[in-house]
């Protein structure tokens, strides 16, 4: 078969799509590549509002990132110190965001450092020191600080342990 009949037939298959004659398609946009991701966006937000001391609106922003990427150990971490910030009520699911973070990144040291003031503040010395020797080994810097909040039956300056 020739060229000029297998163009003949071509053309006969496809009729008169748009493609046949390279006109242009109306195709969706594609998503731009410089988007920020939503669960950042959320993020951000709660660090923002972190940094302002609105724990509550924090919590949410950080709830909003987690549940568009559950898998955001800075977020569960921040969440976490957020929640811890909001009273006694809170600690068990501040527990449950600061394990959560370390499940995902064992490296995150502001979750340990977090919550092992954590356990300070409930009595868990042993616990508290287990974090203080994690993180002995992650941020020295950073243990020192635990090591003062430990002393201080828990009570700690600034925020260093917050993820930003």
């Amino acid at each position: 078969m020739s060229f000029l009949s297998r163009a003949v037939i071509l053309v006969l298959v496809l009729g008169t799509s748009p493609i046949a004659f390279g006109a242009d398609i109306d195709l969706a946009p594609e998503p731009k590549a410089d988007a920020p991701d939503a669960a950042v966006t959320a993020y951000n937000e709660g660090v923002r509002a972190m940094r302002e001391k609105h724990y509550a609106e924090a919590q949410q922003r950080f709830e909003e990132a987690l549940a568009k990427r559950e898998a955001f150990a800075e977020a569960h971490s921040n969440l976490a110190y957020v929640l811890r910030k909001q009273g006694h009520a809170n600690f068990d699911a501040s527990m449950r965001h600061y394990a959560r973070a370390i499940e995902i990144n064992p490296r995150l040291a502001q979750a340990y450092m977090y919550r092992g003031v954590l356990y300070t503040q409930m009595g868990d010395a042993a616990h508290a020191q287990a974090d203080l020797a994690t993180l002995k080994k992650l941020d020295p810097a950073l243990a020192a600080k635990l090591e003062a909040a430990i002393a201080a039956g828990g009570r700690e300056d600034g925020d260093a342990g917050a993820v930003y």
